[in-house]
């Protein structure tokens, strides 16, 4: 797939995203790390979000914590660009160009553009994609993805065993394969369990075969979230993975108001990082964005730069389920041990959890 073509097919006016910032200021805050701070680096790692700013208690917020480790553990410096809406990324991410920033990190498949075109145009300087690939090879970008299909599935198959209507849900914010590829992998681990179990599991919001499905069309707004989750609510859906960013909270909103209705967290482990809601969060499907991140900049303060990519998978922990908490004592007996069979077969490989989205690990 071509995937900044699909990325102009569906537009920027579908995003309709805001968040706050986009003037490149230096930004400060918890470093969430427990080591004493490094001597100062000369070393300057900077950093755009994409919309939903720095608290989406998502993946802005994931990359922001491998960034403000970085500055502690290693003594680099740092700057940083919130952005608005995609109108400001092309901005922010020149204004790390001009600021003469070692490492320049996008954050999101929506950045592609704006970090591909600077890393071409800048090849003494590096750049980082979360979420995304560089379309032109230059040796001076990192991308930074995940196959959290991988995880996903295992997140299916855990709905699949716990739900009570028999129906279960995923919707996204925008249809972009960073997105997707969650939806698809969720769509298999239920189908496996249907499969192992002789059930009959139904999924609302995504045909993975027709890659179609419900979107709000935006990660900012949580009212959308609350609307497309009390829809399927209606329809008898009790367990619903949302994969959109801050609108997910919405979501998450909707179903602890309705009392019977759980959610699977993703990215960040919902538990902890929205733990208002914490009593309907049964996992969560993660990725580790912020290791990433910190790796990334530890490279190239090394001098170890090779630009080769990060892919997050099960097997290196990059991807993984989140602890189920609270809920660890209504999983059905023998759940917990067919999910770590399960990871340890897709690991091997006997299982493959396959995703248009997906990226290669060789």
């Amino acid at each position: 797939m071509n995937y900044k073509k699909f990325a102009a097919a569906i537009g920027v006016a579908a995003l309709a995203l805001s968040a706050c910032g986009g003037d490149g200021e230096d930004t400060e805050g918890s470093n969430g790390s427990t080591n004493p701070p490094a001597e100062s680096v000369d070393y300057l790692a900077c950093i755009v979000s994409d919309a939903g700013g720095w608290d989406d208690k998502s993946f802005n917020q994931s990359a922001k914590e491998g960034l403000d480790r970085a500055e502690n553990d290693l003594g680099v410096q740092v700057k940083t660009a919130e952005s608005k809406d995609s109108s400001d990324f092309a901005d922010n991410v020149q204004a790390m160009v001009t600021a003469e920033c070692d490492l320049t990190i996008g954050v999101g498949f929506m950045l592609e553009e704006s970090v591909g075109g600077a890393a071409t145009e800048n090849e003494n300087l590096n750049f980082a994609l979360v979420d995304a690939t560089f379309e032109d090879a230059t040796g001076n970008e990192r991308a930074l993805v995940f196959n959290t299909q991988e995880a996903a599935y295992l997140a299916g198959y855990a709905a699949a065993a716990m739900t009570e209507t028999g129906k279960v849900a995923t919707f996204g914010g925008v249809p972009i394969p960073s997105v997707t590829i969650f939806m698809d992998g969720y769509v298999d681990g239920v189908a496996k369990y249907n499969e192992d179990n002789d059930a009959s599991v139904e999924v609302i919001g995504w045909d993975k075969e027709n890659q179609s499905g419900q979107f709000t069309n935006d990660f900012d707004d949580q009212a959308k979230g609350t609307q497309v989750a009390q829809q399927l609510i209606q329809q008898g859906v009790d367990i619903i993975m949302p994969v959109a960013g801050p609108v997910g909270l919405g979501a998450a909103a909707a179903a602890q108001a309705d009392g019977s209705t759980y959610i699977i967290g993703v990215d960040s482990d919902w538990y902890e990082s929205a733990a208002e809601y914490k009593d309907i969060v049964i996992t969560s499907v993660q990725k580790d964005i912020s290791n990433a991140v910190f790796d990334t900049i530890e490279t190239g303060v090394n001098d170890e730069w090779d630009g080769s990519n990060y892919v997050g998978t099960l097997e290196n922990d990059g991807v993984g389920l989140a602890p189920f908490h609270d809920f660890e004592d209504q999983m059905p007996e023998g759940l917990a041990d067919e999910l770590e069979q399960l990871k340890q077969d897709i690991i091997d490989g006997t299982i493959v959890v396959e995703s248009e989205g997906a990226f290669a690990t060789e």
